[in-house]
C-alpha cells in the first residue's frame, strides 16, 4: 500500500518546533493552527462517539501551533514517531491511544515516556482518533465494508450519542452470493500484507452473502452479528475461547468466523481519513499536507504453518 499525500505545502521546522520568520511564511497563509485542525477533526470523528472507556483527543500539542503537515498512522510507536519527525509532521493523528491506562511519570526511562518525550522535543503534537474513528460515518468498519463491496451497510451495534448510522461494527450484503472461500481470498487480497495472514473457520465451499465486519478486536458482539442473521464475521484478534464458543453456537455452521490483523483492519481506514481530513481543511481555506505513515507497526515478524 502506497501513503497518501494530500496538499502541496511544505514547511520546515526550527530546533523546538516552531515556525517563524521565512518558514512560517514558507507554511503559506493558509497553514491552520493546531486548534483550527481540532476543530476540523471533531467535525468528522466527534469526541462523543468514544466508548466511555476510551481515551482520545489531544495527547500533545499546543494549539496555537501552525500545522503545515499531518500524518496519519495505526500506532504511537516509537518508530512511526521517528517517521513523522522526520518528514517534519507537525501533527501526528494516530488510531490507537497511548496512554489508554492512567501513568503516574513520562520518564524517558520507559517506551510511553520516549515517546512523550520525543513528541514534545521535537514540538511535534499527538492526537488520538479511536472509538470515535470506528463509530463514526466513514470510519474504521465503514472502509472495511466498503471495501469489501457489501451493500446496505447499517452499525452492528448504535452509538449511544450518535446518529442512526454511527455505531461499532458494519453488517451488509453482498451483491451476488460466493462461497466462503472466495470470499475469504477477497478479505485477504484488501489488506496490507502480514505475517499472521488471514485464518478462517467454516465449510470453504459454504455460501456467503449477509456479511459482519469490525475493522479492530471485535469478539464482544457476537451477539449482535448473530442477531443481523451474518453468515460470516470479518474481525481481528479472535481469541480461542470466544471463537470456539462461537463455533458451538452457530447454526447450520453460521455465522463463520474470519480472523484478521488488527494492525491491517485499521490501516484500511488511514487513507480515507488523510483524504477527508484534508478535504474538510481545503474547504476551510487551508492548506495542509496530510500523508498516512509506512510504518508495518503489526507487532509479528514471520509465521510458522504445517505443511
Amino acid at each position: 500500500m502506497e501513503p497518501a499525500d494530500i496538499g502541496v505545502k511544505d514547511a520546515d521546522k526550527h530546533d523546538d518546533g516552531t515556525l517563524t520568520g521565512e518558514d512560517a511564511a514558507g507554511a503559506g497563509p493558509g497553514a491552520p493552527t493546531l486548534g483550527q485542525v481540532l476543530l476540523a477533526v471533531e467535525e468528522l470523528w466527534p469526541e462523543s462517539l468514544a466508548e466511555n472507556w476510551d481515551e482520545v483527543g489531544l495527547v500533545a500539542g499546543h494549539p496555537s501551533a501552525p500545522v503545515a503537515k499531518v500524518m496519519f498512522a495505526v500506532d504511537p510507536t516509537l518508530t512511526v514517531i521517528e517517521e513523522a519527525i522526520e518528514w517534519g509532521a507537525e501533527l501526528l493523528i494516530t488510531h490507537h491511544p497511548l496512554l489508554l491506562k492512567g501513568v503516574t511519570s513520562v520518564a524517558a526511562t520507559t517506551a510511553k515516556g520516549q515517546a512523550i518525550h520525543r513528541l514534545i522535543e521535537s514540538g511535534t503534537a499527538l492526537l488520538t482518533v479511536h472509538t470515535n474513528g470506528d463509530s463514526a460515518v466513514g470510519g474504521v468498519s465503514d472502509v472495511l465494508a466498503d471495501a469489501l463491496g457489501l451493500e446496505g451497510v447499517v452499525p452492528l451495534t448504535a452509538a449511544a450519542n450518535g446518529l442512526p448510522e454511527e455505531g461499532i461494527g458494519r453488517v451488509g450484503d453482498l451483491a451476488d452470493v460466493m462461497s466462503l472461500g472466495d470470499f475469504a481470498a477477497r478479505v485477504f487480497g484488501i489488506l496490507p500484507s502480514v505475517a499472521g495472514g488471514v485464518r478462517v473457520s467454516g465449510d470453504k465451499d459454504g455460501l456467503v452473502r449477509r456479511i459482519a465486519v469490525c475493522g479492530g478486536a471485535g469478539d464482544s458482539l457476537f451477539s449482535e452479528v448473530r442477531a443481523n442473521n451474518a453468515d460470516v464475521y470479518v474481525t481481528a484478534d479472535l481469541r480461542h475461547h470466544p471463537a470456539s464458543e462461537a463455533r458451538e453456537a452457530a447454526v447450520n455452521g453460521r455465522p463463520y468466523l474470519i480472523d484478521v490483523s488488527h494492525f491491517a483492519s485499521e490501516w484500511l481506514w488511514l487513507p480515507a481519513a488523510a483524504s477527508a481530513l484534508g478535504n474538510v481543511l481545503a474547504d476551510q481555506g487551508h492548506d495542509v499536507e496530510i500523508q498516512v505513515s509506512t510504518t508495518n507497526s503489526d507487532p509479528w515478524d514471520f509465521i510458522l504453518t504445517p505443511g
